[in-house]
C-alpha cells in the first residue's frame, strides 16, 4: 500500500475518531477529558474543549451520535503527505443537547446534515485534526 493511500486512511480514522471521542465526552460534557486530545490538537483542540466548557456551565448535556461521511479532497505533499484536507456532510439529526438536571431537550432546533472541513496533520503524535469548520444546517 502507497504512503499516500495510508495517509488518507490514517487521517480519515483520525477524523471519524475525533467525533465519537467528543460525542462519548458530550454525554457529560467533562470538557477536561484526556479524550478531547487523542484526535485533536490546536486550535480543533481549543474550540471542542471550550464548547464542552460552555455547556458544562450551561447544564447541557449532548445525546446520540453524529454520522459522518468524510472524503479526502487533498494530501500534502502527494508522495508522502503529513497534511490531508476533509470534506464531509456530517449528520446531526439524532445527536442533540438536552438538560443534565431535567433530561429535557434543551433546543427545539432538530440537527441535520452540516457541511465540514477538517484539516488533519501528521505530528510526534500521529494524525490529528488540527482545525476544522462547521457550516450551518441545511449547508450539504
Amino acid at each position: 500500500m502507497s504512503l499516500a493511500k495510508v495517509a488518507r486512511e490514517r487521517a480519515s480514522a483520525a477524523y471519524v475518531g475525533m467525533w465519537r471521542d467528543v460525542a462519548e465526552v458530550a454525554r457529560t460534557s467533562d470538557w477536561k477529558s484526556p479524550k478531547l486530545a487523542r484526535y485533536t490538537t490546536g486550535d480543533a483542540l481549543s474550540v471542542i474543549s471550550r464548547s464542552m466548557y460552555a455547556d458544562h456551565r450551561n447544564g447541557l448535556v449532548t445525546k446520540g451520535e453524529p454520522k459522518n461521511y468524510p472524503k479526502v479532497i487533498s494530501a500534502e505533499p502527494e508522495e508522502n503527505p503529513r497534511e490531508v484536507l476533509i470534506s464531509d456532510c456530517g449528520d446531526s439529526t439524532n445527536w442533540l443537547k438536552y438538560r443534565r438536571d431535567s433530561g429535557e431537550l434543551a433546543d427545539d432546533t432538530p440537527g441535520g446534515r452540516r457541511a465540514i472541513t477538517a484539516e488533519v496533520k501528521k505530528g510526534a503524535g500521529g494524525w490529528k485534526v488540527a482545525r476544522f469548520a462547521v457550516e450551518a444546517v441545511g449547508s450539504c
